[in-house]
């Protein structure tokens, strides 16, 4: 058994301490050069927004026809404005009647 002392001069940690600065340094470019499109909003489709709230995208249509929910209809393409859904979810929240001791 080989017990070989691992430190930053080993050649396979330099290596990976290497590509991990590299990463880091991609990353903070992405975010400097990040620009929000459409107003900065984001759109869900219909399965990106069942998969979120753990419901089937039928119930989302029988949100929709009910008027739970507003949506935006492209064609034959249903989108959610993501600030719409978290402002249904914020008026739907009830707090515990019962408080624990």
């Amino acid at each position: 058994m080989n017990k070989e002392t691992i430190t930053r001069d080993n050649e396979k940690v330099a290596l990976l301490l290497e590509k991990m600065n590299r990463l880091m340094e991609n990353m903070e470019s992405l975010a400097e050069n990040y620009k929000l499109v459409l107003g900065g909003e984001r759109f869900l489709t219909d399965k990106e927004l069942s998969g979120m709230l753990k419901v089937s995208r039928r119930s989302l249509q029988d949100y929709r026809n009910e008027g739970r929910i507003p949506y935006i209809q492209l064609g034959g393409k249903i989108l959610y404005r993501e600030s719409d859904i978290e402002q249904v979810l914020k008026n739907g929240y009830r707090k515990a009647y019962r408080e624990e001791m």
